[in-house]
């Protein structure tokens, strides 16, 4: 009986425990973003999502799934789960109703999560990124944000990041590693700092450093390197697509490389990330912008331009637009926004119109996919930058307010002006090659809606080399009142000429008719590539005017180093914004303003409603994303995994955090204490004992982590393709640290390069530029590096957020015979004779302790005595081989050519390409 009694109770608690689960699972409140939203993604978007509306509903955004569908009637009614037709259609037992249509139905657990749902009012939540970050409990210290450690807290750990990650290593029932040796810390933070491991002197003054800020010294000096701007530049310019190329068919040069040298000067001088990112999108509307800040907007200067004869400038200069649109997405809010172009997106909270109405932030730029890559920001030298300054003091002097910042902005960009191309009305005449007005002999074209309030005279950028020639402007058609008339001289080149121009008010069609009786009826009489309507110098009458309009005219006719920038269009020429009906450019849908999707935090109160309000946008601390992405991208820097690793996609559809708090806590971080220093929060980052840790892995590990999502271990991959042509390099004692200045040509194989038209070709550096580091190495993007492609470098045609890492014999056969690497290898030998003289075993070790920085262990040194022996021998069987290898001949070729393949063998050890 008392046996029958303990059953009856043991099951009644088992009841109870059930029925207490079961009313808790029944009431606890359902997550829209963890548990609803997957479903719908998964099973439903598909059909009823922002493509495709199947019956007229959509569950991407609450208004759609709750509104009325086709039928009249809405799908889901916020709690009645019985009488919404959404789950009659996913219970059903008929197939031919039953939803997902034709495909599995949804598990009995997706159908609970989806009623209690509704039940509960269908109410609709946030993707965890598009939330605010908040303030974030460092686990352990109770609550308090400042200090590490605290009550309960464990011994291990260095800084707040590790109590993070210890966290979650207990939740995952695994244990973090030792901390790695010092040569291990060594390479793997001076690698991850600067690129490159310092001079002899750092490494010695670490190594021989006991004490317990040895660490942490080495850090700030690898910080404080002029190395680090060009270690973190590379990651940059891989998001800006910088090229020294325009990309397209046929693939001309841009001089574009003193943007690259901003970047590196910015991320040595530690800019914080909001003005580095605000100089950038709009460097050219801070007030007084100055030169620096001019080039910065060369970031959105790196889209490609077609100068390919016969293409439409307009379509390539919408393709910028649209690139700069998806660009500034991927880079600084990690998001597809790429998907809006042609409809609403399938999966996040962005509507079809929320594209463009982004897009006129930049829709608005006096860029036009022109040849000569307008505008440019000009570069004076010192004399004619004293003759600007000259002109901008006469302006001030005696024009009205504000005329004289936009006689600087004319004298360094030459804008605003109007391009030959968007002539139309041609009789007689044509666009030759699609760029430059040609017209005939009585001939004529037609420019549309001229603004000419005031303006008194017209500067014409044209060339011919036929005397005799003349040219009128009619104002309102050909028959129209005369408003210019002049005679074309011939000319040396393009030349840039200043004529009257009788005045007219308001805005006019205007025709221009060109004459020259003397020339063949097919010829043009003159090429003409821009015009600008100008008003009068001020001061006009006072002395010395006539010569200030002279030293503007020459300044004009100059040719300076320039540089592509971004300016905007002036008030007359503002460019409308249009939908693009299913992203097509030519079907124009309704006319929309410069805004912000609303599903994101609201446009700064007072921001200008242009792009460095748009950047203010980005920037502001309300902004959920901007802070997490940039974190993210320097944690998987470092680690190889990001926190998200989707780094390029923190919408619905990527990888969701593996440290939420983590990475809010980063975030909060990098903003409010930090104040956007990227030095700072990279320096916390390499203080944790989580970046510290040995990356060994242990059977448990691969098991439960194989990809160290949970950084049990410390991080273990292959450097880049920058990396190991710099590290290899500096082991041969060949890399040169010479900074800026135009991109440079290494070695590379004769027929790489097949440029059209142009006849452009690779002429090799001369001297230390050939061994500058790989930031400077020019770069074609139909043509890119060899060794750089192939060990999944960008082509740069568009923004890369993640290099995503190979593993082919094409990677081998590079770095085991490059011409490069090959060279690299033999000045390592020859140093190694150097030290080792004809001891192949302590040029060995001394080979191996340069490249590794750490003594060969004898197992290793036997491996490597065996490669030098065997070499060896068929060296001296083959001394021709041998003096093919080293260049030279004699009894002691052989044993150079055998430390050669031995060198070859250590530059292509596993080790010295992995950071581990």
């Amino acid at each position: 009986m008392r046996h029958k009694r303990k059953l009856i109770i043991t099951a009644a608690a088992v009841l109870c425990t059930v029925i207490v689960i079961g009313v808790t699972h029944k009431s606890e409140k359902v997550d829209f973003s963890t548990e609803v939203k997957p479903i719908l993604n998964q099973r439903c978007i598909i059909c009823h999502g922002g493509v495709k509306q199947s019956g007229g509903f959509s569950v991407l955004f609450r208004e759609e799934a709750l509104g009325k569908t086709k039928s009249g009637k809405p799908a889901i009614i916020p709690g009645d789960p019985e009488h919404s037709e959404f789950m009659r259609r996913l219970t059903t037992h008929n197939v031919k109703e039953r939803m997902p249509y034709k495909n599995p139905p949804l598990s009995k657990k997706e159908i609970s999560i989806l009623r209690r749902w509704i039940k509960q009012g269908a109410k609709w939540g946030k993707h965890w990124a598009y939330e605010l970050p908040e303030t974030v409990a460092v686990p352990g210290s109770q609550g308090k944000q400042a200090g590490f450690g605290g009550s309960g807290s464990s011994d291990w750990g260095e800084n707040e990041i590790d109590a993070f990650v210890l966290n979650k290593l207990k939740t995952e029932d695994m244990k973090p590693s030792p901390e790695a040796d010092k040569y291990t810390l060594l390479r793997r933070v001076s690698l991850d700092i600067t690129g490159v491991l310092p001079d002899q002197a750092t490494i010695n003054r670490y190594l021989n450093d006991k004490s317990d800020k040895a660490y942490e010294r080495l850090v700030d000096t690898l910080l404080a390197s002029p190395q680090y701007g060009e270690r973190w530049a590379a990651l940059w310019l891989d998001l800006a697509r910088y090229s020294d190329t325009k990309g397209y068919e046929k693939d001309l040069g841009r001089n574009v490389w003193r943007y690259r040298d901003w970047v590196i000067r910015a991320f040595n001088a530690d800019m914080p990330f909001d003005q580095f990112t605000i100089k950038q999108l709009a460097g050219d509307l801070l007030p007084n912008a100055t030169d620096d800040d001019m080039i910065a907007t060369a970031f959105h200067r790196n889209t490609m331009n077609n100068d390919e004869g016969g293409t439409d400038d307009e379509e390539f200069r919408t393709a910028a637009v649209i690139d700069r649109v998806n660009t500034t997405w991927e880079v600084w809010q990690g998001t597809t926004f790429a998907c809006v172009q042609c409809h609403s997106h399938p999966y996040d909270p962005f509507k079809h119109e929320d594209f463009y109405k982004f897009m006129a932030f930049f829709n608005n730029t006096r860029d036009e996919d022109t040849p000569a890559d307008y505008p440019n920001l000009r570069l004076y030298d010192s004399l004619d930058r004293e003759k600007v300054r000259d002109i901008v003091s006469w302006v001030k002097q005696y024009g009205e307010k504000e005329e004289d910042k936009k006689m600087h902005l004319f004298l360094k960009t030459v804008e605003p002006k109007i391009n030959a191309h968007v002539c139309d009305d041609y009789i007689n005449g044509a666009l030759v090659d699609t760029k430059y007005l040609g017209i005939r002999s009585d001939g004529s074209c037609r420019m549309k809606q001229v603004q000419l309030d005031g303006k008194t005279h017209l500067l014409m950028r044209y060339w011919t080399g036929r005397s005799g020639g003349s040219m009128e402007i009619h104002a309102d058609s050909l028959s129209g009142p005369l408003i210019l008339r002049t005679s074309l001289q011939p000319t040396n080149g393009a030349q840039i000429t200043s004529i009257p121009l009788t005045p007219v008010s308001g805005t006019h069609d205007i025709y221009f008719r060109f004459k020259n009786a003397g020339i063949n009826p097919e010829e043009s009489v003159c090429s003409v590539e821009w015009f600008a309507f100008r008003k009068d110098l001020p001061g006009k009458g006072q002395p010395g005017y006539a010569e200030k309009e002279q030293e503007v005219l020459d300044l004009l006719n100059s040719s300076p180093d320039r540089i592509p920038v971004m300016v905007d269009n002036p008030a007359d020429q503002t460019r409308p914004t249009y939908v693009f009906e299913r992203g097509n450019w030519m079907v124009h849908g309704a006319r929309v303003s410069p805004d912000v999707p609303k599903s994101l935090n609201p446009f700064p109160a007072g921001a200008p409603r242009n792009r460095l309000g748009l950047a203010r946008w980005l920037t502001d601390q309300k902004n959920p994303l901007t802070a997490r992405v940039t974190v993210n991208r320097y944690w998987e820097q470092l680690f190889g995994n990001g926190i998200v690793e989707t780094v390029e996609d923190f919408g619905s559809q990527g990888f969701a955090p593996t440290h939420p708090q983590l990475l809010d806590w980063l975030a909060l971080k990098f903003m409010k204490d930090y104040k956007w220093s990227m030095k700072k929060l990279l320096k916390e980052m390499v203080m944790s004992a989580t970046y510290r840790q040995d990356s060994k892995v242990t059977p448990e590990m691969l098991e439960k982590d194989p990809a160290n999502h949970f950084f049990a271990r410390g991080p273990r991959f292959r450097l880049t393709a920058e990396e190991i042509r710099d590290e290899s390099l500096r082991a041969a004692g060949l890399l040169s640290h010479k900074m800026y200045g135009p991109s440079v040509m290494p070695y590379q194989p004769e027929g790489i390069w097949q440029s059209v038209y142009s006849g452009a070709r690779w002429i090799k550096s001369k001297g230390e530029d050939q061994y500058r580091r790989g930031v400077y190495t020019y770069m074609k993007r139909t043509s890119p590096y060899p060794s750089m492609i192939t060990l999944d470098a960008s082509s740069r045609e568009v923004c890369l957020a993640r290099r995503i890492r190979t593993n082919t014999p094409l990677q081998a056969l590079t770095t085991l015979n490059d011409p490069v690497f090959m060279e690299a290898a033999g000045h390592l030998a020859q140093w190694m004779e150097k030290q080792g003289r004809k001891d192949a075993a302590a040029c060995i070790r001394e080979g191996y302790k340069r490249v590794m920085v750490k003594d060969i262990s004898s197992g290793k040194l036997a491996v490597l005595q065996d490669l030098y022996r065997q070499t060896l021998k068929e060296y001296r069987q083959k001394p021709a081989e041998a003096a093919k290898l080293t260049g030279e001949s004699g009894e002691d070729a052989p044993h150079r050519a055998a430390l050669t393949v031995v060198a070859n063998a250590l530059l292509n050890l596993d080790e010295f390409m992995t950071k581990s």
